[in-house]
């Protein structure tokens, strides 16, 4: 049968950490996702049990970095019906962008129209491509200044997406190793 597993897993240490570092947009339409048109621009792992790990995207010219603290988090819900055959994973980023400024809320218009794919960075130097074939779309946002002086003030964003697949781990550990997986692509932060 194609859908059997092929190997065990030995209770982990408790050494990871959770939370979310950083994450980089790239442009929807930026890089071919699909092998079956024209080639596709992502390069999979070779190494046996590792084929859904990407080592390469070709295509990618910048990607646009967002710097995260505090309440942040990327959660994939697995979808399956027996009664339908089908089996699909909705990939959710919530994120917060502390302080209202021009260029943000411009780019947050933009975010809203488009539907990015987004590269996920965790604080444990993971790195995840969310919306690999079909983007991730805003499906809900708030532009808060608060009301009490310590109230938060900036950006609250909710990003979703369906894929085949979870999101696909990166062949990467740094931000360095993913300029290199993405071909040399530019990395801008302002």
């Amino acid at each position: 049968m194609a859908c059997d597993i092929a190997n065990g897993r030995l209770e982990q240490c408790k050494d990871s950490i959770s939370g979310l570092d950083s994450i980089y947009f790239i442009n929807f339409g930026a890089y071919n996702p699909d092998s079956s048109l024209g080639g596709g621009d992502i390069v999979y792992s070779t190494v046996a049990g590792y084929e859904d790990q990407i080592t390469a995207i070709n295509g990618v010219a910048e990607v646009f970095k967002y710097e995260l603290k505090g309440n942040n988090s990327f959660e994939t819900a697995i979808n399956s019906s027996r009664e339908n055959g089908t089996t699909f994973f909705e990939q959710t980023l919530t994120v917060q962008f502390k302080r209202q400024d021009p260029l943000t809320h411009k780019n947050i218009k933009m975010l809203a129209y488009g539907r990015p794919n987004i590269i996920v960075r965790t604080r444990g130097n993971q790195f995840f491509l969310a919306g690999l074939q079909f983007g991730m779309d805003v499906s809900a946002g708030t532009v808060s200044t608060g009301s009490a002086m310590g109230d938060f003030n900036g950006y609250g964003l909710t990003f979703m997406g369906a894929e085949m697949s979870p999101a696909n781990f990166l062949d990467c550990a740094t931000e360095g190793e993913l300029i290199t997986l993405l071909d040399g692509a530019t990395v801008t932060t302002d």
